[in-house]
């Protein structure tokens, strides 16, 4: 092993880990045993209970990126990057299962372009599912760098071992067990993650001396230093203006309600097949309603194991500290110096003993997993059932469609060791994953949103409005200053979180504004062929299930989308 590593693990630190690949493994194993045709392989045969796709839907987000890119956050801007979940995703994931799901479980679909396909016809269908295809590659890719990186910060290890060991052991349980072995291993993984993070805040927190010590701290190094965002905007999440970087608190508020709130958040959580796919495994409607609302209670609390320990590192670890400071400090996990992505890892080596210090490793390791593995079995069903089935080779035998999800496993796994070179060229990974979101979500959402809603909307517009869309967002990209890394212009003044959020903007903008005026000169739809893919031509009593009326109130979906609303609302007010 290395000798510079960031954190120096011992014997039991290791057998934790290795145990936690043999139980992975294992589940795997037995997974395949379920596994007799393609339903069972992409979709777990419909058959998993509400409470297992609720916590798989949480893990599936619960990454790379939203853990290590959270406390950097956290240690960044302090309180506000709450609002990541509070704002940006808690009504998007309501309004997923309340409006949305019914649509996408009761048309039977077998995936999110799959009901494009239904609606618009193969125009939008096609582009849906190559940029979706190419989407996932890309972002399979973040997860196994940021896991290939961090297992050499810690073990030692050289990238390119780092990267094929991770992807192997992801690659095996997928292969064997589909989404089940997926999902069952996100829900252990969702256990393991909150049992390695957990330890980091109630420790971090009695060092500092309780959260009065945290603010104390915070206020402290904030003082006098005109680099760092004043402490009362650190330790209050609105207005959020050292998030948002706008001097105005109206301006921040707008842009935080309107901007992550509404297009960067409904765009990601209403129309991402991989987080939807969770829910589509659900036994009956109503699971697949609650999926989401279920998923809004963890999520809630996410930010107290991420962006909390965040905050802890910036006043704790001296590393960070000075980072935050505005010095350069030698070191890190990519060797090119501390940057406040190492927060997480800096406050383990500093506050967890051996065995501890494994199982955070672990939690680590079952995060970066679990992440690539929701893209590349989304990837997985989306080539199979949309690309190789609808417009390669048809009308084959089920068996043939199992062998070609295999190898498209396969083929992913490996594709995203190379798109994982491509995002070690990007020096803020949040920022390349947030510009793909703008590149590949906006547009959806916006053509997915008008379509569902407005019976007029044709299959001309669907594609046109998609297609214009993208492309948009991928000009704004390469106009800006770094959103395409070394490749952007620089003809617009804007880089940064800024820059992608742009690019978002006008994909939903674009896409909206085409999508009108193409639908206004083509033919509709016959409204007869609408049924069960528009809102308003869709019998409510198709978009429920019959039985939920007899359910207690906690197993009904609306009951638990207006408790986890008003919990929500609270944490806003109390923070």
């Amino acid at each position: 092993m290395a000798s510079d590593t960031i954190i120096s693990a011992s014997f039991v630190d290791y057998l934790i880990v290795f145990l936690y690949f043999g139980v992975v493994l294992g589940i795997g194993v037995i997974a395949r045993r379920q596994v007799s045709d393609s339903v069972d392989f992409f979709l777990s045969g419909r058959s998993l209970p509400a409470w297992v796709t609720g916590l798989a839907f949480i893990s599936a987000n619960l990454g790379a990126v939203e853990i290590m890119g959270m406390s950097a956050s956290g240690a960044e801007f302090g309180l506000p990057a709450v609002h990541y979940f509070w704002v940006g995703a808690i009504p998007a994931m309501l309004f997923l299962g309340i409006v949305m799901m019914p649509f996408y479980y009761g048309s039977q679909v077998r995936s999110v372009p799959e009901f494009m396909l239904r609606r618009f016809g193969p125009g939008a269908h096609l582009v849906n599912s190559i940029s979706f295809a190419v989407a996932q590659l890309l972002i399979a890719g973040i997860n196994l760098y940021l896991l290939g990186s961090i297992i050499r910060a810690l073990l030692g290890w050289p990238l390119w071992l780092a990267l094929v060991v991770a992807a192997a052991i992801v690659l095996s349980y997928i292969t064997l067990g589909g989404l089940s072995a997926a999902i069952y291993n996100e829900v252990l993984q969702f256990f393991v993650i909150v049992a390695a993070l957990l330890p980091l805040t109630l420790i971090g927190l009695h060092k500092v001396g309780g959260y009065g010590g945290l603010k104390d701290k915070i206020a402290e190094a904030a003082s006098g230093n005109p680099d760092i965002a004043p402490a009362d905007q650190q330790l209050n999440s609105w207005p959020g203006q050292a998030l948002s970087g706008f001097d105005s608190p109206i301006l921040s508020v707008i842009g935080i309600v309107f901007g992550l709130g509404f297009v960067l958040s409904f765009g990601y959580w209403t129309t991402n097949f991989v987080e939807v796919q969770r829910a589509m495994a659900s036994d009956s409607i109503s699971s697949a309603r609650k999926t989401p609302i279920i998923g809004a209670f963890p999520k809630m609390f996410i930010p107290f194991i991420t962006i909390l320990p965040g905050m802890i590192a910036a006043v704790l670890v001296s590393e960070i500290a000075d980072v935050k400071a505005g010095e350069s400090v030698a070191g890190g996990a990519s060797g090119d110096g501390v940057a406040y992505n190492d927060a997480l890892l800096y406050l383990m080596r500093d506050l967890l003993p051996n065995g501890l210090l494994g199982l955070a490793i672990a939690g680590l390791l079952a995060a970066f997993m679990a992440g690539m593995a929701a893209n590349i079995s989304a990837f997985n069903t989306v080539f199979s059932f949309d690309l190789w089935q609808q417009y390669a080779v048809k009308d084959r035998d089920d068996d043939y469609y199992l062998k070609v999800g295999r190898l498209a496993t396969v083929a992913a796994t490996v594709i995203a060791i190379f798109t994982a070179g491509l995002a070690s060229n990007f020096s803020n990974i949040m920022e390349y994953l947030q510009v793909l979101f703008g590149f590949f979500n906006a547009p959806l959402f916006a053509t997915f949103i008008l379509g569902m809603f407005w019976k007029r909307m044709t299959a001309t517009a669907g594609w046109v409005g998609l297609s214009a869309g993208t492309l948009s967002a991928i000009a704004v990209a390469f106009l800006s200053e770094d959103a395409f890394g070394s490749l952007s212009t620089g003809v617009i003044p804007l880089g940064g979180q800024g820059a992608a959020f742009v690019a978002a903007a006008t994909a939903f903008v674009v896409d909206i504004v085409l999508s009108v005026v193409v639908s206004l000169v083509t033919k509709p739809k016959p409204v007869s062929e609408l049924k069960g893919l528009v809102y308003s031509e869709t019998p409510r009593e198709d978009l429920v299930d019959a039985d939920e009326a007899s359910y207690p109130w906690y197993r009904r979906t609306m009951p638990l989308a207006g408790v986890a609303l008003v919990m929500v609302i609270a944490l806003n007010l109390a923070f």
